[in-house]
């Protein structure tokens, strides 16, 4: 691993500097609008959409909402924002209404950006539901019964809506700003503010807002780019959304750290994807097992070049070795590294490197990140463990996030008096530093890469006529490496089957939390003191649904 140096920048100078070096070099490609910008292009947006946020009031501290696919907007409000001071809150793009509402009024967000639509979900009907007020206002003043701290609008579909601001707007008004106004603001920052808020179920309850900073987020990126040795030759394809750590830090900003062109693509598709490695000449591709299960094992993989491809970044879930070595040989990612961590930590702490052995790369989840400390501790006793001992994954550094917004006990449940982030994963560390993760203390589904809190799914079963009780368990998957099961306790004896929950569950919450498979069952599996033992309902599960995975 390098030696450690932090740098203290906003993400707003990080873009600078790569302005400053690189120019007129190409900085993204964005595939479906054909649209590709240079670093100084992206700089002079950057800084007129910037501008309009001052123009329409958006103080420093205030949040910013951006619920979209992978669309220009995106980058040059994730800059902008970071260059005014305000927060950027990503919004997932599976997200259904009360899922929205959640996370809009939990932040207390003051602004929102969204898409018009996304695949067949339109964003603006579903925020509509819940802002209905917003279509018969003056887009200055908005007041919204649900979401009382919310003051602006902004639109990025391509016509203008009633209450909302349209992006060229943002870019009329930004004339009316100064240069001397917006240095002004910039010199007000501190790389140390949060930057980022990122909504994650963490060890335990409903979604909580993860605190990010310019120096967590932007250090975290640098050596990630640095692991991979990419460089401003390199060409990385982005397939995985913004709105994750994976697409916006580990993709996003460690390209922007070293200069390399981001390759954008909206959303996830196979075939898009193999198309633009070729089409584009990519040296690096990042994403989720499932994704690049689903690139090959697709019936037409073999028609594309990937004679270009060096490093790239699997991540998210356990990476199976078959598939590892079938994307190192078939692929020719030799390079690819793996990294590990979680969303609270900026989020990784262990990554793999370019030039390690395959082995160490397919059983291993590398070593610690420079400036980040590992251990592993007891989680009865508190006491750290040797090395080879199973225990929980701890770390501590400049990367730890700055809390949970607005949820002073969550936070101090996971971050202890002496700064150590728990993870709640169980792992093992060898004597060269090298860690394995074993298990999981909290009751976590990893699906494709989307963290899934059981809780919130069986909160919302409840509400099906008839339900008594609902447990929600992980179940292994070869395409998602984990999966939902349900099992439902009713009334009467009624049979609840798996395509009532999926008709109840469909435009109410993401698809992704959706459980693919449903029992019901007469009673739980409990212990003598009434605890209900979910390692049963998970073996009951494997042996009911695993067949059909």
């Amino acid at each position: 691993m390098s030696e450690f140096k932090l740098i203290e920048k906003t993400l707003g100078q990080i873009l600078d500097h790569a302005v400053d070096r690189y120019s007129h070099k190409t900085a993204f490609v964005f595939t479906e609008s054909e649209l590709r910008l240079t670093w100084k292009e992206l700089q002079e947006e950057v800084d007129t959409i910037a501008k309009g946020l001052i123009a329409i009031g958006i103080q420093k501290g205030e949040k910013i909402a951006v619920w979209s696919p992978n669309v220009p907007h995106w980058i040059t409000f994730l800059f902008a924002s970071a260059k005014i001071g305000a927060i950027l809150i990503t919004v997932n793009t599976n997200y259904r209404s009360s899922e929205l509402l959640y996370q809009l009024k939990q932040s207390e967000c003051e602004n929102i950006c969204l898409a018009e639509s996304y695949r067949e979900h339109n964003f603006f009907a579903t925020f509509s539901q819940i802002a209905p007020e917003v279509k018969t206002q003056n887009k200055e003043n908005i007041q919204s019964e649900q979401l009382p701290h919310l003051k602006r609008v902004i639109f990025f579909g391509e016509e203008k809506q009633n209450g909302m601001y349209s992006v060229p707007e943002i870019r009329e008004l930004a004339k009316s700003v100064t240069e001397e106004e917006f240095q002004e603001r910039q010199n007000s920052l501190s790389p140390y503010d949060t930057a980022n808020m990122q909504y994650t179920s963490g060890t335990t309850g409903f979604p909580k807002g993860v605190m990010l900073s310019h120096v967590g987020i932007g250090n975290n990126a640098y050596y990630i780019g640095l692991n991979q040795k990419l460089t401003s030759d390199d060409i990385v394809c982005i397939p995985a959304p913004f709105f994750h750590c994976l697409g916006l830090v580990l993709g996003v900003l460690s390209n922007v750290q070293h200069g390399a062109c981001s390759v954008v693509l909206e959303n996830f598709n196979p075939v898009q994807v193999m198309a633009a490695v070729e089409k584009e000449k990519c040296t690096g591709l990042i994403g989720v097992p499932s994704m690049y299960l689903s690139i090959v094992e697709h019936k037409l993989f073999k028609k594309f070049d990937y004679s270009t491809l060096r490093t790239g970044i699997m991540s998210g879930a356990i990476c199976p070795v078959p598939l590892m070595q079938r994307v190192v040989r078939e692929m020719n990612m030799r390079e690819i590294t793996i990294p590990y961590g979680l969303t609270e930590n900026s989020p990784v702490m262990t990554m793999t490197t370019t030039n390690e052995s395959i082995e160490d790369r397919c059983a291993t989840v590398g070593k610690a990140m420079p400036g980040i400390e590992v251990e592993i501790y007891d989680p009865e006793t508190g006491k750290k463990l040797p090395p080879n001992m199973h225990g929980e994954i701890c770390c501590r550094g400049y990367s730890v996030m700055q809390g949970y917004y607005n949820d002073k006990n969550a936070t101090e449940s996971v971050i202890d008096k002496d700064g150590w982030l728990h993870s709640g994963d169980i792992g093992v560390l060898d004597e060269r530093g090298y860690l394995r993760i074993t298990g999981r203390i909290k009751d976590m589904i990893v699906r494709g890469g989307e963290n899934i809190y059981p809780r919130e799914i069986e909160e919302f079963l409840m509400h099906i006529p008839d339900v008594q009780d609902v447990q929600v368990v992980a179940i292994p998957s070869r395409k998602y490496g984990e999966d939902i099961a349900a099992f439902i306790l009713t009334r009467n004896g009624k049979i609840i089957k798996a395509e009532d929950v999926r008709d109840f569950c469909r435009g109410r919450i993401a698809w992704h939390k959706i459980p693919r498979h449903v029992a019901t069952i007469e009673e739980f599996p409990h212990t003598a003191n009434g605890k209900i033992q979910k390692f049963k309902l998970r073996e009951l599960a494997i042996e009911l649904f695993v067949h059909n995975n």
